[in-house]
């Protein structure tokens, strides 16, 4: 029965890791129907507009604990405020790329995210690498050069989203928030400013909001449930399935983006273009690899400490020991 409770379990880890992927990676879609919105006033409303979704979220599930211990911690609070900056900066990256035909070389940035996530850990955390992990870096480093000469300058954008949301997911672990708290807290700091500037819009009758009809408020207004939805989904797969997997499945989000860039929205991809995602999709599956390996050998080494333990006495029953006698033991082995 546990077994058959487990399997199931991860099955809808599962079905919630590709849903929460997918979603991220169908997010273009989204935003080009806001194309006719300068990037600024999308993101000013996606940022507006997640607040309240963050909070009939949080009123649902009754995860309010969080709150005040963060309201009285300044060094927790000044990481939120970072990690918003960073996000910020990040959500506009990806919403200008889309609004410029330049979905590829986003999707570029976010296979380059795991590498330089890699190289953050060495660099800031002094993290040791295995061989075939600085490979994997080796390998990409060589194909951002490659990509640099593909697009006749450093691909900026790619690095600019890769070095915002590495950096980000840093700050969100030292912040000890969960997924749906972080983005709360996030949006929590996001949102003044951000209210502001659409009221600034509006009231210079420099907005979008109402002056391209119902459907298109409602997708502004829909901002906010596309920011979390994803997130919450994410949330759910990673309590259900083991890391490694949730590793695998982050790839789903900059695949669909690049399929999207490359058959949707009709994006050139020059031979010099192939070679250089051939060279990050090669870092990328030796990274896996050795992941998976790792995880395996862990695994291994865990069964083999268990069966390795010495054999645990059990008292014989009260009964069948000699009266006056202290209680004796008996070995399971011999059972």
């Amino acid at each position: 029965m546990g077994g058959s409770a487990g399997s199931a379990t991860s099955r809808t880890g599962l079905v919630y890791g590709f849903v929460a992927f997918g979603l991220w990676g169908l997010l273009p879609l989204y935003w080009d129907l806001l194309r006719s919105t300068a990037p600024a006033e999308v993101l000013a409303h996606r940022m507006a507009w997640s607040l309240p979704t963050a909070v009939v979220i949080l009123a649902l599930f009754g995860k309010w604990s969080w709150v005040m211990p963060l309201l009285r911690d300044p060094r927790r609070l000044g990481l939120v405020l970072v990690s918003a900056a960073l996000i910020t900066v990040n959500w506009f990256l990806f919403i200008w790329a889309v609004a410029n035909d330049k979905v590829i070389e986003a999707s570029l940035g976010y296979f380059i995210n795991p590498l330089l996530t890699i190289a953050i850990g060495v660099l800031l955390l002094r993290e040791k690498l295995r061989p075939a992990q600085w490979v994997a870096v080796g390998i990409g480093a060589f194909a951002v050069l490659v990509m640099s000469f593909a697009y006749g300058e450093v691909p900026w954008l790619s690095l600019a989203l890769s070095v915002s949301f590495a950096i980000y997911s840093l700050v969100k672990k030292t912040t000890g928030l969960d997924g749906l708290e972080g983005f709360s807290a996030d949006c929590a700091l996001q949102f003044l400013p951000a209210a502001i500037f659409v009221l600034v819009l509006m009231g210079r009758g420099d907005s979008t909001f109402a002056s391209e009809g119902p459907l298109h408020m409602v997708l502004l207004i829909g901002t906010g449930l596309a920011t979390a939805l994803p997130l919450i989904f994410f949330g759910a797969a990673a309590v259900r399935i083991p890391l490694s997997t949730v590793g695998l499945l982050q790839y789903l989000a900059p695949s669909a983006m690049f399929l999207l860039g490359l058959f949707v929205f009709g994006e050139e991809m020059p031979t010099e273009r192939w070679i250089g995602f051939g060279l990050v999709w090669l870092a990328l599956t030796i990274l896996t690899w050795d992941a998976l390996r790792h995880s395996r050998k862990q695994r291994v080494a865990a069964r083999t400490t268990v069966m390795n333990l010495p054999p645990v006495a059990e008292p014989i029953p009260a009964d069948t020991a000699t009266p006056g006698t202290a209680p004796a033991t008996r070995d399971r082995t011999t059972d």
